[in-house]
C-alpha cells in the first residue's frame, strides 16, 4: 500500500522496545537485543540519524562538492524521511570547519513581533501544541546561507535528493513509524489539526514501517525554495500562506516576520578540556551547559576514574545539575541576559561550583552567582579537510501540529523553550530568541579539527555532549564506543533516568548516595541519538549511535 500526502517524550522520540508492525504483518519491529555498530574509516563521510538522508549528503560529496553540501543536502532530506523530527518550518544551528577556521551559525527564530506577553496571562507554561508556540522557523535560512558562504554546488542540485524522496517515496524506517505512530494520536481533536491529520495522516493512521511514503506537496515546497535560494520560503507564496494560516487560527506570525528573519554568524564558545578543546554555539543555545560541566570536572581526576564507576558518574551528575542549574536561569536571547557568557565560564566560578560538590552524597543545587555581565544531528567530512556538525529540529516531534495546507511544511514550537517568569530573561516576548535546546558540537586540539558531533534529544543534548567527551577523552574511547556506551539523564531535583547497561550494584550505590534513580527498560532515543565524525591522519572515523535509525557512509 502506498502512503500519500498532499492531495489528499519530547513527542516523537520512540523507544526501541516500541513494538510496530510492519505492512505485512510477518514480523514485528520490536529490537529486544543489544546491537552493536562498527565506525566506518573513509576519506569523505556523512553520519546521521537515518540512513537515506545520509546516501544524500554521499551523493553530494560523489558530484564533487563539499562537507557543507553534503550538510545541506541531508538536512534537506531529513525534513522528508525524519518528518518525526525535524522540518522545513524548523531551527537550524552549525559549526562548519572551512579555510582553516570554525564558523558558527545561528538560524534560529524569533518570536512574533506583534506578539503580546498578556496572550499567556494565566497560563503555568506555553501549550506546546497550537500557535502559541510558534516562533520564525530558521532552517531554510541556515540553508541558504551555509551554501552562500561556504558551499560549491548550487541548491537546487543540493536539494535534488529530498525532492526525489518527496516526490518518488521511501520506505518508512522503524524509529520514524514508532515516532509518527505516537504523533498521530497527539495532533487531533481541534480543526486547527485537521491540516496535519490530511498532510501526515491522509488514511486516517500513520504509514506503517515498510511502507512507500511520499509527498508531492513537500516536493513542489522544495522546489520553490531551491529555485529562488531560499526567497520563496521567507517573501514569497509560501510566507503569505503562512501568514494565512495564522490569522485563521488566531496566530501571530506575520509576513513581516517572515521577511524579517536572517540568520546570524557567530563566533563560537569554547572550554579546554585536558588537551582537547570543545566549541559550542553561545546562547541563546544551550551549549554553554556542557561546557560548564565540564570546566567544574577539571577539577577531578577523571583520568584515574574508571567511566562506568560509580565515582565517576556520581561527579559526573553533580557537574551536570550545577551547570543546568545556571543555565535554566541565565541563559536566554543574548540581548536580555543578565550575565555574560565569560562569566558563566569563568575559571574562577567554575572552581568555586566545583567545590560544591560532595563525593559521597547527591545534593540539590541552587544557581549560582556568577559576576555581571524530536531534533537531528548530522555531520560530515571531506577529502579537503571541511568538517561540519549540524543540527535542525521541531523541537517536539511534527512541533507545534500547525501545518500550512498542501505545502508540506509543519511549524515547529520553539516558542515552548520560553518561561512565563515574571522580568526572566527568558521570559517570552516578542521579537525574542527563545532559550534553544538544540548544539551541535566540534573538537579541536592544538587549533586543528579532531571531532564534529552532537547527541540530539532536548535537555539531554549537552548531558550527552558531556558525556561523550569525558569517555572520548579521560577514558580514551573511540568515538563509536563512546556513542554506545549507557547513558543517564538529570531531569528535576534529585532524579536521574539510568538506561539499563550498567552493574546493579553501581545503580545501588548511586541510590545510596542520595541519588533519586530510575532505570529505564530499554536503550532508546530518550538518552540522545548521537553521531561523530573524528579525524584521523589519512582520512576519518565516523560513527552512529544504535538508538536511531542511522547510518555513517563513506568512501
Amino acid at each position: 500500500m502506498i502512503a500519500t500526502a498532499g492531495a489528499a517524550a519530547a513527542a516523537g522520540v520512540a523507544a526501541s522496545g516500541v513494538r510496530a508492525q510492519p505492512t505485512d504483518g510477518a514480523f514485528d519491529y520490536g529490537f529486544p537485543y543489544s546491537s552493536q555498530r562498527m565506525p566506518v574509516l573513509a576519506r569523505n563521510c556523512v553520519a546521521t540519524s537515518q540512513p537515506l538522508a545520509a546516501q544524500a549528503g554521499l551523493e553530494m560529496l560523489r558530484k564533487g562538492g563539499n562537507a557543507i553540501d553534503a550538510a545541506v543536502a541531508t538536512a534537506a532530506a531529513l525534513t522528508v524521511v525524519e518528518p518525526c523530527s525535524n522540518g522545513i518550518g524548523s531551527d537550524n544551528f552549525a559549526l562548519i570547519w572551512t579555510k582553516g577556521k570554525l564558523h558558527g551559525l545561528n538560524a534560529s527564530g524569533r518570536a512574533p513581533r506583534a506578539l503580546k506577553r498578556e496572550r499567556y496571562d494565566g497560563m503555568d507554561s506555553i501549550p506546546l501544541y497550537g500557535w502559541d508556540a510558534v516562533t520564525t522557523p530558521g532552517a531554510v535560512s541556515g540553508w541558504a546561507a551555509a551554501l552562500e558562504d561556504h558551499g560549491t554546488l548550487p541548491m537546487t542540485t543540493v536539494l535534488e535528493p529530498a525532492i526525489r524522496y518527496a516526490r518518488e517515496g521511501y520506505l518508512v524506517s522503524p524509529q520514524v513509524g514508532q515516532s509518527w505512530e505516537l504523533s498521530a494520536r497527539r495532533y487531533q481533536g481541534d480543526a486547527e489539526f485537521d491540516a496535519w491529520q490530511q498532510t501526515f495522516c491522509p488514511n486516517g493512521r500513520a504509514p506503517r514501517i515498510g511502507e512507500l511514503w511520499r509527498s508531492e506537496d513537500h516536493a513542489r515546497t522544495l522546489e520553490q525554495i531551491a529555485q529562488t535560494k531560499g526567497a520563496a520560503f521567507y517573501q514569497g507564496e509560501l510566507a503569505e500562506r503562512i501568514d494565512a494560516e495564522a490569522r485563521k487560527f488566531g496566530g501571530e506570525l506575520r509576513q513581516e516576520d517572515l521577511a524579517a528573519h536572517a540568520p546570524d554568524w557567530v563566533e563560537p564558545i569554547a572550554i579546554d578540556y585536558h588537551g582537547v578543546r570543545l566549541h559550542e554555539i553561545p546562547p541563546n543555545g544551550q551549549g554553554i551547559a556542557a561546557l560548564m560541566m565540564l570546566g567544574i570536572l577539571r577539577h577531578f581526576d577523571m583520568a584515574s576514574l574508571p567511566p562506568d564507576s560509580v565515582e565517576s558518574l556520581h561527579l559526573q551528575i553533580e557537574a551536570m545539575k550545577l551547570a543546568f542549574r545556571d543555565a535554566h536561569r541565565y541563559v536566554a536571547d543574548p540581548a536580555y541576559m543578565d550575565r555574560s557568557v565569560e562569566s558563566l565560564l569563568d575559571a574562577d566560578y567554575l572552581k568555586s561550583r566545583a567545590a560544591l560538590i560532595d563525593r559521597s552524597k547527591a545534593i540539590d543545587f541552587k544557581h549560582g552567582a556568577p559576576k555581571e555581565g524530536g531534533t537531528v544531528l548530522l555531520t560530515t567530512a571531506d577529502a579537503q579537510g571541511n568538517m561540519v556538525s549540524w543540527i535542525q529540529s521541531n523541537y517536539t516531534g511534527f512541533g507545534s501540529g500547525m501545518v500550512i495546507p498542501g505545502t508540506g511544511i509543519a511549524l515547529h514550537n520553539r516558542g515552548g523553550c520560553f518561561n512565563l517568569e515574571p522580568g526572566h530573561p527568558n521570559e517570552i516576548g516578542p521579537n525574542k530568541r527563545p532559550y534553544h535546546t538544540i548544539i551541535p558540537g566540534f573538537v579541536t586540539r592544538n587549533d586543528e579539527p579532531l571531532m564534529t558531533f552532537g547527541v540530539m534529544g532536548g535537555y539531554m543534548q549537552p548531558q550527552g555532549h558531556a558525556q561523550v567527551m569525558t569517555r572520548l577523552v579521560d577514558a580514551k574511547q573511540n568515538p563509536q564506543a563512546a556513542l554506545d556506551a549507557p547513558r543517564w539523564q538529570i531531569t528535576e531535583g534529585l532524579h536521574v533516568d539510568f538506561e539499563p547497561g550498567f552493574e546493579s550494584a553501581t545503580y545501588d550505590a548511586l541510590r545510596a548516595m542520595g541519588h533519586d534513580l530510575a532505570v529505564q527498560s530499554t536503550r532508546n532515543a530518550y538518552f540522545g541519538r548521537g553521531q561523530a565524525i573524528y579525524k584521523l591522519q589519512d582520512g576519518y572515523l565516523a560513527a552512529s549511535d544504535l538508538r536511531a535509525d542511522g547510518q555513517a557512509v563513506g568512501y
